[in-house]
């Protein structure tokens, strides 16, 4: 048999298309092996967010010519979107393919030898329809990702994304409603509904509310016990669309609020759509239909301009709205981005000061959030064993927090009802009863 390994940079989208190409494979006789063994085709799925993600793909694809130096090497995914140019010239890449065409990439790596250099890279800007790959058996999860949408319109300030993915394409409905079908036949409990910007599902439908009637529609599946949203823009939460989500019994009570920073200056010059006064009540709006809501969020900290005075207001509002957990990120520029050119870059000393500041920060809020829950029960969707606890078995609850209990492995993949007696730095430790 042929042998194939896949190495995935980035985000859950890659992951979901990195699993779609390896049941490719798998459907055309090759057998999938881990990414430091030998195998005749190597498949890197790259990430672009940052200059430092351009770096990783390259060396990457360096170590995997030293498994095996007659390998085919195919570089997908955002970076070769982005620069095919400079991943050709990468010795030992064969096939560049980008973010679009991912389906034709067993044809393209079997009539390539080893000698050619084949360049997929057609312009993202003009690709008008979802590129359907769907996944039939996601192995060893207990939480199914679920892509149900490709591209952005956002064209912020500092992001590469919307060059990469070009403009938004939502994936027809019955096919997601299939996909959800299928994992739940395969015994899945959970779904994440992700996209490059999820909340922009069905606009070039000219669907109106096409994501609450995908949410309506999955929420009658039997068998389905819930569902999650990943990364959403805040301007989505309307009065409206909260009325007719807290319809949505099996939604998970944790939403992913995109912020970026806490200074109206700042969100200005990032071309982020909204301030923060929007911003502050849309969380209130949120909390008044799901009260013990989990609300998580992104932080760019030393963005060019930011000055001391910008970062404590920043400070400040992400102490106000109470965040769960943030996710803190220094700021780094991106080639063929606006923000790059910007004057005012900030230097890397004060970014590392802000980011640790916002870093701990997060700490005591998510302390706080999840204080809030000790002695109370939760239902858990049990996952894996722990490999912070040993003899410990690790899951999620509805508002994400992270849950263990003494092993029992036949618990993977259950829901259980659990006392939450302890909090422990990142986690819980809790009682099934």
């Amino acid at each position: 048999m042929k042998k194939v390994a896949f190495h995935t940079l980035g985000c859950k989208v890659n992951q979901y298309e990195t699993q779609a190409m390896t049941e490719m494979f798998e459907k055309a006789g090759y057998l999938v092996v881990v990414d430091t063994e030998f195998a005749d085709v190597y498949v890197i799925n790259t990430c672009t967010v940052t200059n430092v993600g351009d770096k990783k793909s390259r060396q990457f694809i360096r170590r995997v010519k030293r498994n095996n130096p007659h390998a085919i090497i195919a570089v997908v995914g955002c970076y070769a979107q982005t620069a095919p140019e400079e991943v050709l010239e990468v010795e030992g890449v064969n096939v560049v393919i980008g973010t679009n065409d991912r389906n034709k990439i067993v044809e393209l790596v079997e009539s390539c030898n080893i000698d050619e250099k084949i360049n997929m890279v057609d312009d993202i800007m003009k690709v008008k329809e979802f590129e359907e790959m769907s996944v039939k058996d996601i192995k060893e999860k207990t939480r199914a990702f679920l892509k149900i949408q490709e591209g952005c319109n956002q064209y912020c300030s500092y992001c590469i994304i919307p060059y990469a993915r070009g403009p938004i394409r939502s994936r027809n409905r019955s096919e997601i409603i299939r996909e959800i079908k299928n994992l739940v036949d395969h015994g899945f409990k959970e779904v994440v509904l992700t996209g490059i910007h999820v909340a922009s599902y069905g606009k070039d439908l000219q669907e109106k509310n096409a994501l609450l009637e995908i949410l309506k529609e999955a929420n009658e599946i039997e068998g389905l016990e819930r569902i999650r949203l990943s990364s959403l823009e805040p301007t989505l939460f309307t009065d409206e669309f909260l009325h007719e989500l807290s319809k949505v019994s099996k939604l998970c009570e944790h939403f992913h609020l995109s912020l970026q920073s806490g200074c109206d200056r700042i969100l200005k010059k990032m071309n982020r759509k909204y301030t923060t006064a929007e911003y502050r009540e849309i969380v209130k709006r949120i909390r008044q239909v799901y009260p013990k809501v989990a609300l998580t969020t992104d932080i760019i900290v030393g963005f060019p301009g930011e000055t001391n005075e910008d970062f404590q207001e920043t400070y400040r509002f992400v102490e106000e709205i109470a965040f769960s957990s943030i996710h803190v990120f220094k700021y780094s520029p991106r080639k063929g981005t606006p923000a790059a050119s910007f004057e005012e870059q900030v230097d890397g000393k004060a970014k590392h000061i802000r980011s640790e500041k916002l870093i701990a920060l997060g700490g005591t809020l998510q302390k706080d959030y999840y204080q809030q829950f000790i002695g109370s029960v939760k239902t858990v969707l049990f996952e894996t064993l722990s490999k912070e606890k040993k003899g410990y078995i690790e899951g999620y609850t509805d508002n994400y927090l992270k849950v263990l209990a003494e092993v029992d492995i036949t618990l993977e993949g259950k829901l259980e009802n659990v006392r939450l007696n302890s909090f422990h730095g990142e986690y819980i430790i809790g009682e099934i009863i």
